[in-house]
């Protein structure tokens, strides 16, 4: 046993094999209690019977609290309003998951006078750090543990037979080929063939979105709107961030919207491929961009773009209880104060292609885009601004002539062969 003295510990359950073994190992390991918490973040017929394998694994407690609302409104809608995007294409399904879900372990430690927590992560995953940084950011008193950098346990195998010799008849056999991680927002599988990166996904595989070749092919459009940022309605009808979630899911699944096949790297330093299921994330994402394109000015445009990488980093590290995300999240909630109207879709067979916006704040004007009217624009005006704007230049080359007098201006690179094919 070690020399650590835990009385009870708070344990991140999930209902799957990995965990259920957790419960008996910990008992035997550091003679202690095990409190199973839950968070409902939208896993579904996942937490079907998993208070009743916990107590079966040896839990003096289980704890399931319903956070889908929660984890829609004040960790989703924040993030689709940053824009974020890790590696320009995964969406952090999993990653903006964690820091709610260990929040909540470090809130349920304080009511049940825990003295530790546990996670049942690998040591060779992302989701390692996510979990321990939070704990360190709200309680950094609390012991942690994480049994997969300490047990012999190195397989489903393992695991399984771990779970024979102590009498638990667990619903799990060997042989799943994938790794899944599911919530409100996605469905990750990693894993099995995936380890491979040249062989294409297992159509068999997805569980969630139909296949876009096997999708409706007469398509169907679907509105989205937003206020300062925050989507509150499909289809002009007003819903709850959990509820219009999961109706933006349903329409994108049918569609073959939302599927994405990535290899990314991770932040133990190993690349590791992924295939993501985001229907109604994809479709968030798509109409909130299209909605700020009429609302923000340029530089506001371009400098929350080039925040948003940062941002995406911060979530994916497990890094948001953090004063920079804090300060960075300060920025964006300004920069959506604007950000209010409509955006309508076209989806057909695994596309989207937008089909309209408005907006009561839009910043584009009719009578200074079209190339007619001039009694807003004058197009005479045009050249002091190009005047100015170019003065870096004009100076440049001025100086270059004096340089080298009488000497013809040499092209920039690969533009003399466009002046001969001219």
């Amino acid at each position: 046993m070690p020399d650590i003295a835990i009385r009870k510990a708070v344990l991140a359950y999930s209902g799957g094999l990995d965990t259920s073994v957790i419960v008996p190992w910990l008992r035997e390991t550091y003679g202690c209690q095990v409190v199973c918490f839950c968070a409902d973040v939208g896993q579904g017929g996942e937490i079907a019977g998993l208070e009743e394998r916990a107590r079966a694994s040896g839990a003096s407690e289980v704890i399931v609290r319903d956070l889908r609302e929660e984890f829609a409104r004040d960790f989703l809608f924040p993030m689709l309003r940053a824009g974020a995007v890790y590696e320009r294409r995964y969406l952090l399904g999993t990653a903006i998951a964690r820091p709610l879900i260990a929040a909540w372990q470090v809130r349920v430690a304080a009511e049940v006078g825990a003295d530790a927590l546990a996670h049942g992560c690998t040591g060779k995953g992302n989701d390692q750090v996510r979990f321990e940084l939070t704990y360190k950011a709200l309680n950094p008193t609390l012991r942690v543990i994480a049994p997969w950098r300490e047990w012999s346990i190195r397989s489903r195998e393992d695991a399984l037979a771990y779970a024979r010799s102590r009498g638990l008849n667990l619903p799990f056999q060997s042989g799943s080929l994938y790794s899944r991680d599911r919530n409100l927002w996605h469905l990750s599988h990693e894993g099995g063939p995936l380890e491979d990166p040249a062989v294409a996904p297992d159509a068999a595989m997805f569980q969630w979105t139909r296949a876009p070749e096997q999708a409706p092919e007469a398509g169907e459009t679907v509105e989205i709107a937003f206020t300062q940022g925050v989507p509150v309605a499909v289809n002009e009808t007003p819903l709850s961030p959990a509820a219009l979630i999961a109706a933006l899911n349903d329409i994108g699944a049918r569609h073959g919207i939302g599927r994405v096949d990535l290899v990314e790297n991770r932040l133990v330093g190993i690349k590791s491929r992924g295939v993501y299921e985001t229907p109604g994330g994809t479709l968030l994402y798509a109409a909130h961009r299209e909605l700020e394109s009429l609302c923000l000015d340029r530089d506001t445009t371009h400098t929350k773009e080039a925040i948003v990488p940062r941002f995406a980093e911060l979530i994916y590290e497990g890094k948001w209880f953090t004063p920079l995300r804090t300060a960075l999240q300060a920025f964006v909630d300004a920069t959506q104060e604007s950000v209010t109207g409509s955006v309508r879709l076209q989806l057909r067979q695994g596309a989207i292609t937008v089909a309209g916006r408005r907006s009561p704040r839009s910043l584009y004007r009719e009578d200074l885009a079209t190339f007619g009217a001039e009694d807003v624009y004058d197009q005479k005006e045009a050249a002091g601004f190009i005047n100015l704007f170019g003065l870096p230049m004009k100076v440049r080359g001025m100086l270059e002539q004096r340089r080298s007098p009488g000497k013809e201006p040499s092209p920039a690179p690969g533009a003399r062969a466009a002046y001969k094919r001219d």
